[in-house]
């Protein structure tokens, strides 16, 4: 059996794939399981052991780009793939396997993309609540929801990588690691405030930890205003490393306190002590998929909005979400063993 999975463009939302993954190997013996997606998410899915072969989905969010589609379509055609599972719901992204000829090609029913897609499903939102269910579900008959809890999330660590990464930036070993997560890449209504982040790492410094701050170059200038905000007693590490490195850094944290972001969902797959702060968000809908994480949310009646700013202009579902409340949500004692 060979299966081709059009993986999503969000860091995120590929982790909250690997339960599907799971799920096809454990239905199909000897499965040769292959993942068309981004550049950018070849790191994550490489230490996903499920995954035999990342190919790349050239194309930027807008492009058409028929022919181009085509001819990476008529490519793959030749890799002879029983079945296409495509989990974004956009038209443009079932392209692809429908030019491939692949015989099976399944998703949800998107975009008028019904005639594109053999195996086109309605989505029962209320039966499958959250985003790792929905794709789960597509790689089960139709009519079955997947058994909870889903699979678990594992993510492969290079030890070598790992030190490496470590030695290259110079890290503090010598105390457990705090790693704040400050991004998220969707927009403001989800970042929880650079000072409260700079206050967090006062609390955390005082308890004996060293902080790093984690994230890509968008988040540059938030990190350096964090790090302002601390009194220089965290590290930014934001744009300074590759998707790959800031995997390596989390999985060598002996915490990690994240917005509701792709990185967020990374430290839950490597299994780490994890606190996740929403505000615009809903664990409903993506929560942290680990027995090791602690959802910290207010529950205001404004929220989740789910805007990219907060629409009141107060945003309290983050401002009252105070530092003093993380901080008393941390075992310290765990961290520090």
């Amino acid at each position: 059996m060979k299966i081709l999975v059009v993986g999503p463009s969000w860091v995120g939302d590929t982790v909250l794939a690997q339960p599907l993954f799971k799920l096809l190997h454990a239905r199909h013996a000897g499965l040769a399981l292959d993942v068309l997606a981004p550049r950018w998410t070849f790191s994550l899915l490489e230490r996903m052991p499920e995954v035999r072969r990342v190919i790349e989905n050239p194309f930027a969010h807008g492009d058409l780009k028929l022919g181009a589609r085509r001819r990476l379509g008529r490519a793959l055609g030749a890799e002879g793939y029983d079945q296409a599972i495509v989990l974004p719901n956009t038209f443009k992204s079932a392209l692809v396997p429908f030019f491939a000829g692949i015989g099976t090609r399944t998703g949800y029913i998107g975009e008028l993309r019904h005639w594109i897609l053999n195996d086109a499903r309605k989505l029962d939102r209320e039966r499958l609540p959250q985003m790792a269910q929905r794709y789960a579900a597509l790689g089960l008959p139709r009519g079955e929801a997947p058994r909870l809890p889903l699979p678990a999330l594992a993510l492969r660590v290079d030890e070598a990588a790992r030190r490496a990464a470590l030695a290259r930036l110079g890290l503090d070993r010598g105390r457990p690691a705090a790693a704040l997560a400050p991004g998220a890449e969707y927009g403001p209504a989800k970042r929880w405030p650079a000072r409260y982040f700079g206050e967090l790492a006062q609390g955390l410094a005082a308890h004996g930890c060293t902080v790093w701050l984690i994230g890509s170059q968008n988040d540059r200038q938030a990190g350096a205003e964090i790090e302002r905000h601390s009194g220089g007693v965290c590290r930014n590490l934001c744009g300074e490393t590759t998707l790959a490195e800031a995997i390596d850094l989390l999985a060598s944290a002996a915490l990690v306190v994240s917005n509701d972001s792709g990185l967020m969902h990374v430290a839950a797959a490597l299994g780490k002590p994890l606190i996740a702060l929403y505000g615009s968000s809903s664990p409903a809908y993506t929560p942290p998929l680990s027995p090791n994480a602690r959802i910290l949310k207010l529950d205001l009646p404004c929220s989740p909005c789910f805007q990219r700013e907060c629409p009141l202009g107060h945003f309290n579902c983050m401002m009252q979400l105070t530092p003093d409340r993380v901080l008393a949500a941390i075992d310290f004692d765990r961290i520090s063993r």
